[in-house]
């Protein structure tokens, strides 16, 4: 049984909590007053205002693409490129046969003649037609490395047989031979075959050991 002391504590508990929600009352209408005095200053300033019509419009999302990094892939490329010296000295490492041909120690002759012969299908190739020096070294040096990082393994590289070029000399065909070479992801390279390009055009065996697929790959001498 609540006794008169408890009666009147619970009276002064309801009087207080009606003060403070008659206080918020009166907070919330003050700021709905605020809001209307801004809005009729507003009014008065600008005029009388027409609200827009409800057209439907649909609303678009405007997320944002995420971020590419180009300023890493322009660093990666300035590393491939000037990797790649013009003045490396590549003709002792050439072997002279039917054609002038590139392999690394490793690498058997007879990978050489397989390659030559078209043993392995032709996956990808590049025109460096047209193109001057550094152009045709940093087309050639991206070209390559994506290429293995593809899993290629037969690429065809395309330098002209100096034709259109002054006095009729090659201008890229010896530069790109010492770039090849220069590239560790090449381990040899083959004079094309006259329906491939001939003298104008070599075929490049790319190590493709880490492609993951069942071809075993070269064979490599002991």
């Amino acid at each position: 049984m609540k006794t008169l002391a408890d009666l009147k504590e619970l009276h002064r508990e309801l009087r207080l909590l009606q003060r403070l929600a008659e206080e918020e009352a009166e907070r919330r209408a003050a700021a709905e007053r605020l809001a209307e005095r801004e809005r009729r200053l507003f009014e008065l300033s600008v005029g009388e205002v027409t609200p827009l019509p409800d057209r439907q419009r649909a609303v678009h999302d405007h997320t944002l693409p995420a971020p590419e990094p180009l300023q890493r892939k322009a660093d990666e490329r300035a590393v491939l490129v000037q990797a790649l010296s013009d003045d490396f000295d590549v003709e002792s490492l050439l072997e002279t046969d039917e054609s002038l041909s590139f392999r690394r120690p490793l690498i058997s002759l007879e990978v050489v003649r397989k390659l030559r012969r078209g043993h392995w299908a032709l996956q990808a190739q590049i025109d460096l037609h047209g193109l001057r020096r550094d152009e045709a070294r940093e087309a050639l040096s991206t070209f390559i490395h994506d290429a293995a990082r593809r899993g290629l393994r037969c690429v065809r590289v395309v330098h002209g047989k100096g034709h259109g070029s002054p006095g009729r000399e090659p201008v890229l065909k010896g530069r790109v031979r010492r770039w090849l070479v220069q590239k560790e992801e090449v381990l040899a390279f083959v004079q094309a075959k006259a329906s491939d390009g001939g003298a104008g055009a070599l075929m490049v065996l790319l190590d493709g050991s880490s492609r993951g697929r069942g071809d075993p790959g070269p064979h490599r001498t002991p």
